[in-house]
């Protein structure tokens, strides 16, 4: 389903991406991750009961011996196990992989079966909001330097979440199925909401209309504080505790400069089972003049949260990591550039290929290998075609439909010169070359 030059592209184009897939952020005095993977396959009792209603989401499996595997859903659950199974407290990791998922393909808004995911998780007991804040700055950081337009980060927290349910009268047994409700706030006006609510989980509709009250109120610091204040939640324990986090959380970023792109969202909900604190979501939100069709189809490009409770469950003794983590949705960002670049008419560079060596004559095969060697040596990107003798033209073509900025031309009247004719491909300007000098006027030219 991903195609490598747009991996490619979106690698060679964002400085944070590149950053966040290292996970060396050294220039902000960050420390350095570690690279974790997990296996494609695992034991099917090992995802089950952590997704929620997306639990039939999980591809499920069977091997020739009748063991009962499942295909991973995300990147998460599979950390988690290996650190309960390597007895790890404390470290930071990044994982790019596939996941797998029965889901309705749509392949122009980016959701897939198959499809990759890029993580980004700190594990360990620290001090409260701080491996958070990094997450969000990180998402805050990559989505600016993409480029893709307006967005908003969202963040909630599920202590806030499950003290609103508990004073309004719902049993805790119903809490992450009116979640998993909830959490369709983004997509469905509230009256739709309610109706599943009280229809569908058996809420009664003063329990849903309470529930109401709270989860249409977004802001910042101003609302952390009237919920503070608020005479029935600030008598909750868990919100009482969430609510103190969430302003913390917003001190940090306000530090970090983000909270311009920071919305607390009491509607969020991710109905994953498995996060315990903060959760937090992205949106790219719709510009008046963009051409792309269906961008808020798009759904959210990143998410992620605090998951406390998930390493306790693959550990015999039950000892928990306290973990926080940050999904992005490369296929997401992937199809909203394709969307763009099409709406533009842009060409897209999609090769790191530097320069075509070509000749504009026959029988100069042997010429062309030659200096192809030498650039190569010298650690230049080259190429040529894998032809006798291709005409110049043929070859010149290969140049512009690949994004191929320059071409080193060589015939016969260069060898008798000791010359290379470098073209600029976009420009069609043609200069003379010292052959020696070849490999740094191409970096000249190519320095960013």
């Amino acid at each position: 389903m991903l195609r490598p030059p747009s991996l490619l592209l979106l690698l060679t184009r964002c400085s944070a991406a590149r950053r966040f897939l290292s996970a060396s952020r050294q220039g902000q005095g960050q420390g350095q991750g570690r690279a974790v993977g997990s296996v494609l396959k695992t034991p099917k009792e090992t995802l089950m009961g952590k997704y929620g209603d997306n639990a039939k989401l999980v591809y499920e499996l069977q091997d020739q011996g009748g063991e009962l595997l499942a295909l991973r859903y995300d990147l998460t659950v599979p950390f988690a196990r290996y650190l309960a199974m390597n007895k790890i407290t404390n470290i930071k990791r990044y994982h790019v992989a596939k996941v797998y998922r029965r889901d309705n393909p749509a392949t122009t808004r980016g959701r897939y079966r198959e499809f990759y995911q890029c993580d980004f998780d700190i594990a360990g007991q620290f001090d409260p909001m701080l491996p958070d804040a990094e997450c969000l700055k990180i998402v805050h950081e990559i989505l600016s330097d993409l480029q893709l337009g307006d967005f908003l980060i969202k963040v909630n927290d599920r202590r806030i979440l499950n003290g609103v349910l508990a004073i309004c009268g719902i049993p805790e047994s119903k809490f992450i199925t009116t979640c998993s409700t909830i959490d369709k706030l983004d997509k469905v006006p509230w009256e739709e909401v309610k109706n599943e609510m009280v229809g569908g989980k058996g809420l009664s509709p003063e329990a849903a209309d309470c529930i109401g009250e709270y989860v249409q109120l977004h802001g910042g610091l101003d609302l952390i504080e009237q919920l503070l204040q608020d005479p029935k939640l600030s008598q909750n324990k868990l919100a009482k505790e969430g609510l103190g986090d969430m302003k913390l959380l917003f001190e940090y970023l306000t530090l970090f400069g983000i909270t311009g792109k920071i919305s607390f969202d009491l509607s969020l909900a991710r109905g994953l089972d498995y996060y315990t604190g903060v959760i937090f979501e992205a949106v790219l939100l719709q510009q008046e003049n963009d051409h792309v069709e269906d961008l808020v189809g798009i759904g959210s490009v990143a998410g992620g949260g605090r998951y406390d409770g998930l390493v306790g469950m693959f550990d015999p003794k039950g000892r928990k990591v306290p973990c926080v983590g940050v999904s992005i949705g490369i296929e997401r960002i992937f199809s909203i550039l394709e969307q763009r670049v099409k709406a533009s008419g842009e060409k897209v560079r999609t090769t790191e290929t530097q320069v075509l060596v070509a000749t504009p004559q026959k029988r100069l095969l042997s010429a062309r290998l030659k200096l192809i060697s030498e650039l190569w040596d010298a650690g230049i990107k080259a190429e040529m075609l894998y032809k006798k003798d291709p005409t110049l033209l043929k070859q010149l073509q290969y140049c512009e439909s690949m994004g191929i900025p320059l071409a080193a031309i060589i015939g016969e009247q260069e060898l008798s010169d000791g010359v290379v004719k470098l073209r600029d491909v976009a420009t069609r300007e043609e200069v003379d070359i010292p052959r020696e000098g070849l490999p740094d006027e191409i970096r000249r030219r190519l320095e960013p």
